[in-house]
């Protein structure tokens, strides 16, 4: 069968809604219209995607596996339709994934210089799939924070940083200069597996909301710096590592030159 990509997109409108109305306002439908496109999603495929209650909308075991392949498959599609524009102009293009907090952009410059006849753009690569962009075609190179799935990936070294807590800036702990694990040991952690958020900014007003404390690397921290959180050392807590990672079966030379100049510009700053 043919997967309509419409169709899919509805899908996983409803599915991070989980609520047709909502869902339908997102998408400037009728809710009846999205009803019908759902149904008939639901008979293509052969399978219940969606259990309806009277206030919400849960995901069966088929839908929760659609709703994760269906976000990858969105997300190449627009990837996929700019490698056939670039190739119908000529043109060369780089794409970078980095992951949250990790800063990229000194080693673009530094290729950019080099290579002028280069584009070059960058994709975010959320916390939990960071590896993704590199595998669905997004992206062709990755500055990301270990761990992730690296299992057909080449991956450089490019350093370590630091773990803070975050927590409420009227936590009775924030008043400490640092702190070690132990410290930690009453508090509760949101932390994966614990409670897996989907996006950090969710992760911190969940923390400012006093519900927990995070341990974070330092970079996101600061890169998401507000007055009602305070973050403190925790001299025990492993370091996290960086590194620069592209598919182990790319070896273009765009890529290898990127590679050179980014490791040197990133072990640098």
């Amino acid at each position: 069968m043919d997967l309509d990509l419409r169709k899919l997109r509805y899908f996983v409108a409803v599915a991070e809604h989980r609520h047709f109305g909502r869902a339908a306002q997102q998408l400037y439908i009728a809710q009846p219209v999205l009803s019908r496109q759902i149904k008939a999603l639901e008979q293509e495929l052969e399978c219940t995607l969606l259990v309806r209650t009277t206030r919400r909308v849960e995901l069966t075991a088929a839908g929760k596996q659609l709703h994760e392949e269906a976000q990858k498959i969105l997300a190449a599609v627009p990837a996929a339709v700019q490698r056939v524009h670039d190739v119908d102009r000529g043109a060369q293009r780089l794409v970078v994934a980095f992951s949250p907090g990790l800063h990229v952009s000194d080693a673009i410059r530094a290729f950019s210089s080099r290579r002028p006849d280069v584009e070059t753009d960058v994709v975010p690569a959320r916390w939990w799939e960071q590896d993704a962009p590199l595998r669905d075609g997004r992206a062709q190179v990755g500055y990301l924070r270990q761990p992730f799935d690296d299992a057909g990936l080449h991956t450089i070294p490019i350093g370590h940083e630091p773990r803070v807590a975050c927590m409420p800036a009227a936590h009775p702990l924030a008043c400490r200069s640092k702190l070690a694990s132990a410290d930690l040991g009453g508090e509760r952690l949101l932390d994966a597996p614990t409670r897996r958020t989907s996006s950090l900014e969710e992760k911190f007003e969940l923390i400012a909301s006093g519900h927990g404390i995070a341990l974070v690397p330092l970079s996101v921290a600061r890169s998401y710096s507000r007055p009602d959180l305070a973050h403190l050392p925790v001299t025990d807590a492993p370091r996290v590592g960086t590194c620069l990672a592209v598919l182990a079966d790319r070896r273009e030379k765009l890529l290898r030159d990127f590679l050179e100049i980014a490791t040197a510009t990133l072990r640098h700053t």
